[in-house]
């Protein structure tokens, strides 16, 4: 059984954005880790954290995916919505197809009122204004309101899945905003998550040069004299973790600017 991501590095990933995530996973050497096309389905509640907890769809088949299986307790669906775990995000694969729904307003309730903090589909969702209410981060594909079962089998739980053409692996870390989700590999979670926090650091100071008419050159990135000034005003302005340690390495592009959406979005996580 996995240990559980350390509270720190959650608390660490809940105050980087994912443009910020994307930047350290492509520096080293991770390039598909976006996953491209999902949208949240309630703008108000997007910050999400927490481990995947994967359901795998197939194609469904006629004589396989009738209204009755759904008598049965222990379908897959119903399984995956009861079992995923507090504080875990349930990663559904359905290949990209959103003709059908993989899942409505009920399931999104219970997985609300069993602590699960968040879910993410390639596929699409039915009932959704009830989703654009729900206190729980929910990042879909589409809206549908036709049932699962008219184009999808759930097979598997807690499998290696691919989820909007990205590898999501049981256990891996997912980071949700109002940009979309990000995953994170699980070994790196920690180390990423601290060199995030350390960059966002920099270029809140790096922010405050530019908008004060500073140029690009010798600011974006810093040279020798912007990172002495910076590592001056660090001792002044804490990151939001307590620390004040600079941070190593280039520079890269800064993340989108914070809202007070976002910002208010942390209890939903």
């Amino acid at each position: 059984m996995l240990e559980p991501v350390p509270p720190a590095t959650c608390a660490l990933l809940r105050q980087v954005s994912t443009a910020t995530l994307t930047t350290q996973l492509l520096a080293r050497g991770l390039r598909n880790t976006f996953l491209h096309g999902l949208a949240a389905l309630n703008p108000g509640c997007t910050m999400m954290v927490g481990e995947a907890f994967t359901l795998r769809y197939i194609p469904a088949r006629e004589d396989l995916d009738v209204l009755s299986v759904f008598d049965d307790y222990d379908h897959p669906q119903r399984r995956a919505v009861e079992a995923a775990p507090p504080d875990a995000v349930l990663v559904m694969d359905c290949r990209g197809r959103n003709r059908a729904a993989s899942l409505g307003h009920i399931l999104g309730s219970r997985l609300l009122a069993r602590g699960v903090a968040g879910v993410v589909t390639d596929g699409a969702v039915r009932d959704s204004p009830g989703f654009r209410g729900l206190q729980l981060p929910t990042f879909a594909a589409g809206a549908a309101a036709t049932t699962n079962l008219a184009q999808h089998h759930a097979v598997d739980l807690q499998v290696p899945i691919g989820c909007a053409e990205v590898a999501v692996y049981p256990g891996d870390v997912m980071v949700g905003d109002g940009d979309g989700v990000v995953c994170i590999p699980r070994h790196l979670a920690t180390e990423v998550a601290e060199a995030a926090a350390r960059q966002e650091h920099l270029e809140e100071y790096l922010l405050t040069r530019v908008q004060a008419g500073a140029p690009l050159r010798g600011t974006y990135p810093p040279d020798a004299a912007t990172r002495s000034a910076y590592e001056q005003w660090a001792q002044e302005h804490p990151r939001r973790d307590g620390t004040t340690a600079p941070p190593t390495g280039r520079v890269r592009p800064p993340p989108h600017p914070r809202t007070p959406e976002s910002e208010g979005d942390l209890p939903c996580s």
